[in-house]
């Protein structure tokens, strides 16, 4: 726009206000012309000093009869300051008004007497792309706060999801090696239970730490990127539980004193995406729940692979005397119930008729995991 100016053939082919005659560029009308292109460099960075020059360097222009292609800087200069201004927005649309008047009382006297409606009408134009300016600011606005709000969206799903996970492999394993200890306190008088019980302990134990350890890493950054810390290599296999592991968690919680049976129908799909880990889940919660609740009750789970879904059923007998156990948060049953309705499946747990207590999950396979 400013090497256009000087093109001898664009010269005075720019606006026209007031009706000043045209004159010859001078060195005036050089530095008029720089005043209205070159503070637009840094439009983004300073709005308001950037729109008062260009502004400075316009009423040269005009009340000189330049009538240079640079006068379409002022424009410009208004959209980036009303998009970009974020203090004193009302004051500089004001100071502008107000510096605009005396502007076109000059343009009046020096110019052919252009009727008020041509100044009027300029001003009108000028205030609409300021307009625009500030539409296209409350629209960024707009989308800035709407990303702030998906990602604080993001961050509590993924606080929620990760305090989940958290709930299902703690509380499980914890459950066991509390109910597992207690036990050992009266078996003094049988060192070979005892010594069982002991094992069955650090067993639990080592699940836990590398259920935990599976877990850390996928909140390490740097999982997967060969950049992390060292591992152990000599721990238990780390990985994302599935349902082949509920072999593995049945005979953990037998261990831990709790009659299971165990029954499964069916084979499992060769890609059942995240119902396998939501099936596992269901089994570990509600077995969890009735080493704390229904201790030494005989509790029965059962598991079906269908083509398109898993079903699930884990149930005890009617309760007998309450041992004592720690209270719940009630977290671990409703995330259940988030996790299957996220796949889309049915999920329930209450009182059965006989008395006992049943958590049932209808999780459909196949989903992406």
């Amino acid at each position: 726009m400013m090497a256009a100016s000087f093109v001898p053939s664009m010269q005075n082919h720019g606006t026209q206000l007031g009706g000043v005659p045209g004159r010859s560029f001078d060195v005036l009308a050089v530095v008029a012309i720089a005043l209205q292109c070159l503070p637009l460099m840094v439009c983004r960075k300073w709005p308001a000093a950037c729109l008062a020059l260009v502004s400075l360097g316009f009423a040269a222009d005009q009340l000189r009869g330049y009538h240079s292609l640079a006068g379409t800087g002022l424009a410009l200069a208004l959209l980036g300051a009303g998009s970009r201004l974020e203090r004193h927005r009302r004051v500089t649309a004001l100071v502008l008004s107000v510096a605009y008047v005396p502007l076109a009382v000059a343009l009046s006297r020096v110019g052919s007497g252009e009727p008020a409606g041509e100044f009027v009408l300029f001003y009108a134009a000028t205030a609409l792309v300021w307009g625009v300016g500030t539409w296209l600011r409350s629209v960024r606005l707009a989308e800035a706060e709407r990303r702030r709000h998906v990602a604080e969206e993001s961050r509590t799903a993924e606080r929620t999801r990760i305090a989940r996970e958290l709930h299902d492999v703690v509380t499980h394993h914890v459950t066991a090696m509390v109910v597992q200890a207690e036990a050992a306190r009266y078996l003094t008088a049988a060192p070979e239970r005892l010594d069982q019980t002991l094992s069955a302990v650090s067993d639990t134990g080592r699940q836990a730490i590398s259920d935990l350890r599976h877990l850390l890493d996928l909140l390490n950054p740097d999982h997967g990127t060969g950049r992390g810390t060292v591992r152990d290599t000599g721990t238990a296999e780390v990985g994302a539980p599935h349902f082949g592991r509920v072999g593995t968690l049945v005979d953990q919680t037998r261990r831990a004193g709790q009659p299971v049976e165990f029954t499964e129908e069916g084979s499992p799909a060769e890609s059942t995406g995240s119902a396998d880990l939501v099936a596992y889940r269901v089994v570990q919660e509600a077995l969890t729940n009735a080493l704390k609740y229904a201790h030494g009750i005989h509790t029965s789970v059962r598991v079906r692979h269908g083509e398109k879904e898993i079903t699930v059923e884990v149930s005890t007998d009617a309760l007998g005397p309450r041992t004592v156990s720690p209270g719940g948060s009630g977290r671990g049953l409703a995330g259940l119930r988030e996790r299957v309705d996220v796949l889309g499946g049915e999920f329930s747990a209450g009182t059965s008729t006989g008395g006992g207590f049943v958590v049932r999950a209808r999780i459909p396979s196949g989903s992406p995991s």
